[in-house]
């Protein structure tokens, strides 16, 4: 198997797709990101964690657009944290959403945020404030 060029291949498709259909760029970023980071797991697992170096090395010159080790990486935690710990994904949340969320360990925490994101349609700078001011910590309730 191919790891690298299964990669390239999810990002240049992706790449094409925002070109021709720019309305569900958000959805079409959450799955290539999604499939990159099963990817890379699986890579990972076969040639150990220096191969998302030498990716994003090959990546960023092939395909002319900075793919940085720390942006592979998060994909690969987007991937583990989607496949084993969230009950829906929000095609109203962005990746930028994603990448704040992701931040936090906690995972009941997360889902508390996906969900108010998503119900109140908050913007990546809103979320932000709500993480910053401990919007979870502070309820009563906490299921």
């Amino acid at each position: 198997m191919n790891y690298y060029n299964e990669i390239k291949q999810e990002l240049l498709n992706n790449e094409i797709y925002k070109k021709v259909k720019d309305y569900s760029k958000n959805r079409s970023d959450l799955t290539t990101y999604y499939n990159v980071g099963k990817i890379l797991n699986e890579a990972g697992k076969h040639y150990g964690k220096s191969i998302i170096k030498e990716y994003s090395i090959k990546l960023t010159k092939e395909l002319n657009v900075k793919y940085s080790v720390r942006i592979l990486y998060k994909m690969v935690k987007y991937y583990n944290y989607i496949n084993q710990k969230v009950p829906t994904v929000s095609a109203k949340l962005t990746w930028s959403h994603y990448d704040e969320l992701l931040k936090l360990n906690d995972i009941n925490k997360i889902n508390y945020y996906i969900k108010i994101a998503d119900v109140q349609n908050l913007s990546v700078r809103e979320l932000r404030i709500k993480i910053r001011n401990s919007e979870y910590e502070r309820l009563d309730d906490k299921t």
